[in-house]
Parts: structure tokens; C-alpha cells; sequence
């Protein structure tokens, strides 16, 4: 059903959840997946305008995605790591077209309560600003099943 699926990571005990769904779904549809993780300190949102250099931040983000890549690859997926920089789902939007996804697949932490209200939430934005399907896999709480 899906040719190309783009996980957005966060480097966080989320991930794994994502990961773990999308690595099945994968398999069973014969997908490809892109990874992304979107840098979004100082640097990487001012890095083409203020022509900066790459910062530790976004090497460690980088290296990040690549140790994934090679592991779900080593698991004989078929992987592709992107490091995007600026607003997170700005990002992750214009790459699910730039990569020919057909879907988008993100860890959700649940409610923030009013940190939702204030400042939204990446999972709704990209879920509201996209064509795309989007696939929301809940992070389970420490200790769930």
C-alpha cells in the first residue's frame, strides 16, 4: 500500500515507539523509509540566512539519523536520512513532498495541556498542514505495555 514512509525522529524515548510500528509496516508493505530529524537551535534556523556553519548540535543530530539508518538498514531496510533545519513541521511538510512520501509516520507525546494551547504541537501542525496521510503512534507511558 505505502511506496515511501518519512518518520520524523526527535532523539527521544519516543522514537522508539515510531520506529517499532513503522519498521513492521515497512516490511509488510515492501516501503522504503526516510528519516528526519529537523534541527531547530539558533544555528539551524539561521544557517543559509546568516550563512553560519553546521553547529555540534546539528552534528550530533546527524550522527543520530545515520546510526538509525544503519541499523534499521542492517535489519535489510531499505533507508534514507534527511537532517533538516528551521521549524520542525515546516520541515517535515516540504519533505514528505520532496521525497515522494506517500506517508508520514510521528511518535505523539499525548496532551501537554496548556503548552498544546500556547504553543501547538509539530503532530498537529504537520497533520493540518499536509495532503499527505499522517500516521500518529502514541509514545507509551514508562512502565506501559
Amino acid at each position: 500500500m505505502y511506496k515511501r514512509i518519512l518518520v520524523p525522529l526527535e532523539n527521544t524515548r519516543a522514537d522508539a515507539a515510531i520506529i517499532r510500528h513503522v519498521a513492521r509496516l515497512a516490511r509488510h508493505d515492501g516501503a522504503s523509509l526516510v528519516l528526519i530529524h529537523v534541527a531547530d537551535g539558533f544555528a539551524a534556523r539561521n544557517i543559509r540566512a546568516l550563512n553560519l556553519r553546521e553547529s555540534e548540535e546539528m552534528r550530533k543530530d546527524r550522527a543520530y539519523l545515520d546510526d538509525m539508518a544503519a541499523r534499521l538498514a542492517g535489519e535489510g531496510l531499505r533507508v534514507d536520512a534527511v537532517l533538516g533545519t528551521g521549524d520542525p513541521a515546516k520541515e517535515i511538510i516540504a519533505a514528505a513532498d520532496r521525497e515522494h512520501c506517500d506517508l508520514i509516520a510521528m511518535a505523539t507525546h499525548g496532551h501537554r495541556w496548556l503548552k498544546d494551547v500556547f504553543f501547538g504541537s509539530v503532530a498537529e501542525a504537520v497533520r493540518h498542514g499536509t495532503l499527505v496521510p499522517v500516521l500518529m503512534v502514541r509514545q507509551q507511558a514508562e512502565g506501559g505495555a
